[in-house]
């Protein structure tokens, strides 16, 4: 392979483009014939429709003119009822068979046309985060905890044969893709991950391609020493291929270090191939071209989606693109067949830490945004919730790409903001991609263990996007009254439907022009898998796995095992209304009752619920308000009090009411009546992390 350099890599996409002798030739088609943007029909065969993850169905006899008359025909409780686990898994159909994974990790397959299960694989080697199954070979082909590929026969759910993969990470969580009698299969949740292709008839691995190269390979250079063997870029979701091209596209995730993903600083360089796309030959796994979104990612905004493969007219000239995003609320064009951006991607300066080894500039494609990437400022005691993406008060403001250390800076979208791991949508009829988002705010600073803190009592809020890829401009814009990003993917419709389900139950439809809401169906548990269409007997159905996650409103999601059909006409009802989520960060720990500490709350000190003991030294910890949730009834006064051992003025700032925002110094006290039921957060000035909620009945 060439000679790696760096110039390459700082230019990203574009000088892929103008270096071609980097580059080996591409391969010619693999398979012919098989086109990767062929929307699916009768079927809907792999997560994402077709190879191109489009999403998108040919269907059309459901429409805006006839949405009203949709209704239920069936719904399987899979696992008989249960109401626990988490559940990503997005069903596949294959001639009227649904086949899906349940939070236990089971297998099911369903009859698509009755609703009644055909078969059940039931997991030996315990539960585990699915996203679906691969069909292929008269085999359906699933994972294991322990890193296991399993194949089933089709038609009987017997196993066909299993193996073990080790070696290349924990293999569990990515979705299953087949195509051409191999199987791609992603690692995660590791030091180092890769992405894996399997012969599909005994699980032999026929290649695989490191996310953070070793010695020798390309991009090795991009890591500080030794760092390469801890630093993650792992592949959470599967990944696009296009036969005709030869070329198979992963993205890979954040970068990670020895202490935690939001510490750079012992890994100096770009850290290739993490937050990135990279381009493979479909035959060998060899890299022909990449991407980087983020250069020396300190903030964990990997932008691990699915990629999206489109035919594009742009500037006159059709365009075969790759459509990549978007933790940081970004789309980015890309020509899949050498990585140039056709619409302009710039490295911009970005403020700098030398500490944390920033890279000094980042990519923005020309065009900007989808989501604000600044924190609103907005004044206390205006209206609540107000913006969606308001900054939690104290935090020092940040924007996207602002740099950390020890002082937490709060920045949006957030890691867990943006479109996150949500499937996204290329609809042939509107020729426009369409996305959740979500606005979740996170403060990064290495005081956080893990990838950063999500100040609990912000809102977590988000919507719907719809944007043009041959100009990379927003069509539309929708708010929502919940987070969209985490597993809420959405189905387009040849018919300018747009379907896609909420965390509170609620699958919607909406027309795809416009994002005007046509139709709603409550199916009892949050919708964290992408709604499909396929055709049984000349019917044509709508079908979706409600389950649920935790991600990003914990257990408060409710969660179920509903496998729903719906078609015109139908007339099973509703589910019952479950308690919708809680889109409020909740604090650390349970309520207590007022009357057990006489209605006092000591700021800067841990409580133990179990003994009643408060912390016997100053903290700044999350749950650094004793106690963190303190409960009474209306017309009653807390008593706030900094512990007079504490060595620092200490305060409280409610909000977003405002209705107090107090400094103390050591054993001073501050007492307010709540005379309204609510619930009433507030933060310290000296440390914004801790938290405390006055829950008023």
């Amino acid at each position: 392979m060439a000679k790696f350099q760096r110039r390459d890599l700082i230019k990203g996409a574009a000088a892929t483009a103008a270096a071609g002798a980097l580059l080996p030739a591409i391969p010619a088609a693999a398979e012919p014939g098989v086109r990767c943007t062929t929307p699916g029909g009768r079927d809907f065969p792999k997560v994402g429709g077709n190879l191109g993850n489009q999403n998108y169905t040919r269907l059309a006899h459901i429409r805006p003119a006839n949405i009203r008359r949709l209704g239920a025909v069936w719904v399987n409780r899979i696992e008989g009822g249960l109401t626990t686990g988490t559940n990503q898994s997005t069903a596949v159909a294959v001639g009227g068979v649904l086949y899906i994974e349940s939070a236990l990790g089971n297998v099911h397959a369903v009859d698509g046309r009755s609703g009644v299960t055909k078969w059940v694989y039931r997991q030996t080697r315990g539960t585990l985060t699915r996203r679906g199954v691969a069909v292929g070979q008269g085999m359906v082909f699933t994972h294991g905890r322990g890193d296991w590929i399993i194949a089933l026969d089709q038609e009987t759910g017997q196993v066909v044969w299993e193996r073990q993969i080790s070696d290349f990470g924990n293999m569990e969580k990515v979705a299953v893709t087949y195509h051409d009698g191999r199987l791609y299969c992603g690692t995660h949740d590791g030091d180092r991950g890769a992405g894996l292709a399997l012969d599909a008839s005994n699980g032999d691995v026929v290649w695989h391609f490191w996310g953070a190269p070793g010695p020798g390979e390309f991009g090795n250079d991009t890591w500080a020493g030794e760092s390469w063997r801890t630093g993650g870029a792992t592949p959470w979701l599967h990944p696009a291929i296009d036969p005709e091209l030869g070329l198979v596209y992963w993205a890979f995730g954040n970068a990670r270090g020895a202490r935690s993903s939001q510490d750079g600083s012992e890994r100096d360089g770009l850290n290739l191939f993490s937050s990135a796309i990279v381009a493979m030959d479909l035959a060998t796994g060899a890299y022909r071209w990449h991407f980087q979104s983020i250069h020396h990612g300190i903030w964990d905004m990997d932008n691990t989606m699915a990629p999206v493969l489109a035919d594009v007219r742009i500037r006159g000239r059709l365009r075969k693109v790759v459509i990549y995003g978007s933790k940081s609320g970004m789309y980015y064009i890309l020509d899949r067949r050498d990585g140039s951006a056709p619409l302009g991607i710039d490295e911009r300066p970005v403020p700098q830490d030398a500490r944390q080894k920033t890279w000094p500039t980042q990519p923005f494609p020309r065009q900007g945004a989808w989501t604000e990437t600044t924190v609103v400022d907005q004044p206390l005691g205006t209206a609540v919730p107000g913006d969606p993406n308001r900054a939690v008060p104290n935090y020092v403001r940040g924007s996207l790409y602002d740099p950390h250390w020890d002082i937490p800076i709060l920045s949006i979208p957030g890691h867990g903001g943006g479109a996150d791991w949500s499937h996204q949508s290329f609809s042939h009829s509107t020729r426009l991609v369409y996305t959740g988002f979500g606005y979740v705010a996170a403060a990064h600073s290495l005081t956080e263990a893990s990838n950063g803190l999500r100040p609990p009592g912000e809102y977590q809020t988000g919507g719907i996007v719809a944007v043009d890829p041959s100009t990379n401009r927003v069509r539309w814009k929708k708010r929502m009254p919940y987070s969209l990003a985490h597993g809420n993917g959405i189905l387009t419709t040849a018919s300018d439907l747009l379907f896609i389900g909420q965390p509170d139950g609620n699958l919607l439809g909406l027309d795809a022009r416009t994002g005007r809401e046509l139709w709603r169906f409550q199916t009892g548990a949050a919708i964290s898998s992408s709604p499909i269409m396929y055709e049984v007997d000349g019917e044509q159905y709508l079908a979706v796995y409600a389950g649920g996650t935790s991600i990003p409103y914990g257990n408060s999601a409710p969660r179920g095992d509903f496998l729903w059909a719906f078609r015109i006409g139908g007339t099973v009802a509703p589910a019952p209304t479950p308690p919708p989520p809680v889109v409020r960060r909740p604090v650390s720990g349970g309520p207590v009752e007022g009357g057990v500490v006489g209605n006092t709350v000591i700021i800067g000190r841990t409580y133990d619920p179990a003994t009643g003991q408060i912390g016997a030294t100053e903290s700044t910890a999350v749950n650094a308000m004793a106690p963190t949730h303190l409960r009474v009834p209306a017309g009653t006064a807390v008593t706030f009090t900094n512990h007079p051992e504490n060595a620092n003025v200490r305060g409280a700032t409610q909000f977003f009411e405002g209705l107090f925002d107090i400094r103390l110094a050591p054993g001073e006290s501050y007492t307010h009546t709540f005379p309204e039921p609510g619930e009433y957060f507030f933060n310290d000035p000296h440390s914004p992390r801790s938290t405390g909620k006055i829950e008023v009945s």
